[in-house]
């Protein structure tokens, strides 16, 4: 598909936003919506591009990148009729905090170097230095400091984390902020055995058939492995939706199979299971 000219973009966003204003003055649904309202749809539409994401499905991701984007001018449009704020705004709050985040971009002499001139968004910016920024972990670095700065800021280091995160990604989110603030391992090997610390804890409690303290180290080992992960730079997240994925593709290998040949899965035994398993899981790496 052809790159579009920057007139041709402004051109096709206005006419969005025409659409948008339409519906809402004109159709009984999109007129009665409020952002309590929306916030259910928000979330699925979002879960939606991260599976066409995970898929790489390019025309899937194209279409629910519209839905989201749906989304955000929605709410836009709400708080535009409550006089609150408008796309407008939204937009430029959104480039004044990424040029105020970037200052090895915008602002070059900031890093390393106090700056004359505070910059256009924030307080207290006169003078700052910024460490180098030649890598992504000096930006990283640099991010969660800025934004301990920023007016309407985060108040601390934790606070940026949403609370309504699912608890894999929070605890990916949380070990990301420490370590940008130099609350980490020194290697990975500090990482690992933490792991088998807490691996050990969690059998220890298994075998006492406490359900609170197993409970308590689970959820301890689970951050430790995270951990691990984060130290290689794999997403947990993404690693743990790959392997959904491909449970779900073998299991419903068996169960086809199952139907093909009429016998129920609760009629068959775990050896028969287990040896179209292994069929499913042959003809995976022959088509890759």
């Amino acid at each position: 598909m052809p790159r579009h000219t920057r007139e041709e973009k402004m051109e096709a966003f206005g006419r969005f936003l025409d659409v948008l204003d339409a519906l809402r003055e004109k159709c009984p649904w999109d007129r009665k919506q409020t952002n309590e309202s929306l916030r259910p749809n928000t979330i699925e539409e979002t879960y939606e591009l991260c599976d066409a994401l995970v898929r790489d499905d390019v025309h899937e991701i194209c279409k629910e990148l519209g839905d989201v984007l749906l989304h955000i001018g929605f709410y836009a449009r709400i708080g535009e009729e409550k006089g609150q704020f408008d796309i407008a705004d939204v937009c430029d709050k959104l480039s004044d905090k990424l040029i105020f985040r970037h200052p090895h971009v915008y602002h070059p002499s900031q890093v390393g170097a106090p700056h004359p001139k505070p910059l256009p968004y924030g307080e207290n910016a006169e003078g700052r230095e910024f460490a180098d920024a030649s890598t992504v972990t000096q930006v990283l670095e640099n991010w969660e400091q800025i934004k301990l700065k920023e007016k309407d800021g985060n108040k601390s280091v934790l606070s940026g984390v949403p609370a309504s995160l699912p608890s894999l990604i929070k605890a990916y989110r949380i070990q990301d902020k420490a370590r940008n603030v130099g609350f980490d391992w020194e290697d990975k090997q500090g990482a690992w055995d933490k792991v088998h610390e807490e691996l050990k804890e969690l059998e220890q409690e298994l075998a006492k058939g406490d359900k609170q303290h197993s409970m308590d180290e689970l959820g301890d080992f689970l951050f430790s492995i995270i951990n691990v992960a984060r130290f290689y730079k794999l997403n947990p997240d993404n690693a743990l939706e790959h392997t959904n994925q491909k449970f779900i593709r073998r299991f419903n290998y068996i169960e086809q199979h199952s139907i093909k040949i009429g016998k129920p899965l609760t009629e068959m035994s775990l050896e028969e299971m287990d040896a179209l398993w292994n069929e499913a899981k042959e003809m995976e790496r022959e088509e890759s």
